[in-house]
């Protein structure tokens, strides 16, 4: 029996269709759709369970896989199965996870999941941009406790004209890239990358994209209500004590605000506020703390986090005893490390990034292979966030999402400053070494200047800042160059990156509802005074680019050849390049361009002289004499019938000197004209129509004699 299925439509403004339904697929899971846009289809799933984990907080897990079947693929690798998540699918799972976490119950601690696969593919569809509406809509068919429906969409700004959702082609020919989440009522996610765009086209492409965003959410509202709205979830609440919690409050709140006034540093001001932790805690007896010593211990949080909020929008007095719109101290150095192509520290307070750039060919770029996407990027970053930056002992497991996600922001933030010619694939490596507020940042700082110190002629340097939001609702102060305490504390996390003239990338996260685009504005335009502070404090350090890679990094020529020498330059078996790499210890690569039919060729190597080499060897492969020119070449083979001689411009390119061709006059030996070694120049004919060889002359330039009466 087929079973009984119940859909939605949602047109997008230029016709296109989204539609989402349920009924059909995973009817076990608590909640399950399919959402389809042309041929790409996601299936998303949600199931929590029934009773609270003993952790206190919500154990969410958002997955995102994109299987190779949908398109039509098999996996590569020897077990042809997919494994791991590939960086894209780790982007996508924290981009839907961000916009879901916040709207759980605060006290609802089930472990929970939310599933979304990529079940078929359409290579003009970008699932991505449809995984957020996919996981929201699983969950509102099911009775798991959420506060409200969420959506997600991409958009581009293609030919001055904003579009919801485009195609990769589009995104190519974007100058906006851009991913919001967001309630009906208010924006809560942003993430994209600009082509130094403005504050104000930056609101504008929000605003657009929340436009679009409310019709997704009518849809997944319609779908519940056809289907049958189920009823929300009974579950364990936390335990509450609101005399305990006044107690507690009236305890240590003051004592939390004058710790917080002290303007300490980060290591002080835990060391004090933890004493006053542990006063509270000597205040009950042991029975008291064996019995609501998590209840205790969740009270003085509160506390803490209310004196240190209350000193912001009181007296506008920040943790370490700045104003607002006040920036850290900053120091930074550039080729710290002698070995490295380029280098750079970035210290801002409590935070500090070492970045360094490698210089390599086509051959060290970023293979990416996913169902959804193909290609490489010959531009990348990696951050690595190591436990002793925050003075942690922890187990290392690998590279973790949040690393994934920070680096992905700082490499979009620096990408678009990369120029189109650079010959080189250029890898980042940021090591934070310190982190109280905003490591990404730094990396974007420090990144710029490693680039700029390898000799990479970027067009533009990049600087980034993180804001923070502090609002009870009527009040509001956005902070400037977040601590780790006020992302933690605060209400708002929102890191924007750009040149002098314009944004070239962002990513907000809002955790309460309703931000308004006044805040947003006013967040934007002061993100934009801090960041052209810090972008002073880079330019003071290395002005721009080294006119040149270092004495040690390697140096790039590409040369282009048509594919007709690209074999005479590998030889038989790679014998000649093989050969010639080991002469002029250079690297060599060779690629083929599809489009003009050229064989490209890039050169890589520290010694002058050996790039020299092979170009000097290229030159001669590819030599190439015209009909009726002159050219100088050297004997290097006497014959009975004539002189082998070389092109002295293009060593190892031979051509017969015919005996006959040697002077007007009967010779009888090749010597009695030329001998070994001898230089000389001759008239080159072309190939000779009767032989098919190629014809050179020397006598083509003597002056023909007078005949003898």
């Amino acid at each position: 029996m087929i079973p009984k299925t119940f859909k939605q439509e949602i047109r997008l403004e230029d016709g296109r269709i989204i539609t989402i339904e349920t009924g059909k697929l995973a009817k076990q899971a608590d909640g399950s759709v399919v959402v389809r846009m042309g041929d790409c289809m996601l299936l998303a799933t949600a199931v929590s369970a029934r009773k609270n984990s003993p952790v206190d907080f919500l154990p969410l897990t958002v997955d995102y896989r994109e299987k190779f079947a949908a398109a039509g693929r098999f996996p590569g690798g020897f077990f042809k199965r997919e494994a791991r998540p590939s960086d894209h699918e780790v982007l996508t799972m924290r981009l839907v996870d961000r916009v879901l976490r916040p709207l759980f119950p605060k006290d609802y601690h089930a472990e929970t999941q939310v599933m979304i696969q990529l079940m078929s593919h359409d290579e003009n569809i970008m699932p991505d941009a449809l995984a957020g509406l996919a996981a929201s809509t699983a969950i509102q068919l099911s009775d798991i406790p959420f506060e409200y429906p969420i959506s997600e969409v991409r958009v581009a700004r293609v030919d001055g004209m904003f579009v919801i959702n485009p195609s990769r082609e589009q995104l190519d020919s974007s100058d906006i890239d851009i991913m919001i989440g967001a309630s009906e009522d208010s924006v809560a996610m942003v993430e994209g990358e600009f082509d130094e765009i403005s504050e104000e086209e930056m609101l504008d492409a929000i605003a657009f994209g929340h436009e679009a965003i409310k019709d997704q959410i009518k849809a997944q509202i319609a779908l519940a209500e056809a289907v049958g709205k189920k009823e929300t979830r009974s579950y364990d609440e936390e335990d509450k004590d609101d005399t305990l919690e006044s107690q507690i409050h009236k305890s240590t709140y003051q004592k939390y605000y004058d710790i917080a006034k002290k303007g300490l540093s980060k290591s002080e001001r835990s060391e004090q506020f933890s004493e006053i932790k542990e006063e509270s805690k000597a205040s009950f007896s042991e029975e008291d703390l064996e019995e609501k010593g998590d209840l205790i211990s969740k009270y003085n949080n509160s506390a803490q986090k209310k004196a240190v909020r209350d000193l912001v929008l009181e007296e506008g007095i920040r943790l370490d005893g700045r104003k607002t719109t006040d920036i850290r101290p900053i120091w930074c150095e550039v080729d710290y490390l002698p070995s490295t192509h380029g280098s750079a520290i970035f210290t801002r307070g409590e935070t500090q990034a070492l970045a360094t750039t490698t210089l390599g060919t086509s051959r060290e770029a970023n293979m990416i292979d996913s169902p959804s996407h193909q290609g490489e990027e010959t531009f990348y970053l990696h951050y690595n966030f190591p436990p002793f930056c925050t003075g942690e002992a922890r187990p290392l497991r690998g590279t973790s999402r949040r690393e994934v996600g920070h680096g992905n922001l700082a490499q979009r933030a620096l990408k678009k400053v990369i120029p189109d010619n650079c010959p080189y694939t250029v890898r980042i490596v940021s090591e934070v070494l310190e982190s109280n507020g905003s490591s990404s940042m730094a990396t974007v700082c420090a990144g710029t200047m490693s680039l700029m110190d390898a000799g990479v002629q970027i067009k533009k340097p990049v600087s980034g800042i993180a804001m923070g939001l502090i609002t009870d609702g009527e009040r509001f102060a956005v902070l400037s160059d977040i601590l780790g305490d006020e992302d933690h504390l605060g209400d708002m996390d929102f890191k924007v990156t750009g040149t002098a003239d314009g944004i070239t990338a962002c990513q907000m996260d809002i955790k309460i509802k309703g931000l308004r685009f006044d805040i947003m504005t006013q967040a934007l335009n002061q993100a934009r005074d801090g960041r052209l502070h810090i972008l002073n404090s880079l330019i003071e350090t290395i002005s721009s680019p080294n006119e040149d890679v270092k004495a040690h990094a390697p140096k790039m020529i590409t040369r282009r050849i048509p594919n007709e020498y690209i074999g005479a330059l590998i030889g038989p078996g790679g014998k000649v390049i093989q050969e010639l790499q080991k002469e002029s210890g250079c690297t060599i690569v060779v690629n083929e361009d599809p489009v003009t039919e050229e064989g490209i060729i890039e050169i890589l190597g520290t010694s002058p002289e050996g790039i020299i080499m092979v170009e000097a060897k290229i030159d001669s492969i590819t030599f190439k004499p015209k009909v009726g020119n002159t050219y100088e070449v050297k004997v290097i083979k006497m014959l009975d019938f004539g002189a082998v001689v070389e092109y002295t411009e293009a060593p190892g390119n031979e051509v017969l000197l015919h005996v006959s061709e040697l002077a007007w006059e009967r010779t009888e030996n090749v010597s009695d004209i030329v001998n070994m070694g001898d230089v000389l120049d001759v008239k080159y004919f072309g190939k000779d129509p009767r032989t098919r060889k190629e014809k050179v002359s020397r006598k083509a330039l003597i002056p023909r004699p007078d005949k003898k009466d």
